[in-house]
């Protein structure tokens, strides 16, 4: 069962290489949007595994913590795991203290560290894959 992640407000390159690490990795269907707005309505259409936030918006530079903070106040959908796309640790802790799952940054998109991080929330087992199997 191919899972959906969200990639929220990532300029093209980055929501590419986002896109093309998750895809080598997981049965996953990648959705760029670009705020608050566009991704609450995927929220609300698909049903996600999890969202990925950039620290700085690319389309109007907003804060990507407040987007975290009101995908996961709003009772509707607030239970969909969301990480933080920045390099920095300390925006990273100020995503975890809003409700977000630990993230990573652009610079370890090749590291194990962030496939594990991933694996955790797009990760299907064969059998989950392939139901006839097993």
């Amino acid at each position: 069962m191919t899972k959906i992640l969200i990639d929220c407000g990532n300029c093209g390159p980055d929501f590419h290489a986002i896109r093309q690490l998750a895809q080598s990795h997981f049965d996953v269907s990648v959705i760029q949007t670009h705020g608050l707005q566009d991704t609450l309505k995927m929220l609300r259409e698909k049903d996600v595994a999890l969202v990925t936030v950039n620290r700085k918006l690319d389309r109007d530079y907003s804060d990507g913590i407040e987007v975290i903070r009101a995908i996961k106040s709003d009772g509707d959908v607030g239970q969909v795991p969301v990480m933080l796309v920045s390099n920095y640790e300390e925006h990273q802790q100020s995503a975890v203290e809003v409700g977000a799952v630990p993230g990573f940054g652009k610079l370890s998109l090749q590291s194990p560290e962030t496939v594990e991080k991933l694996a955790s929330y797009l990760f299907t087992p064969a059998s989950a894959a392939n139901p006839t199997e097993g």
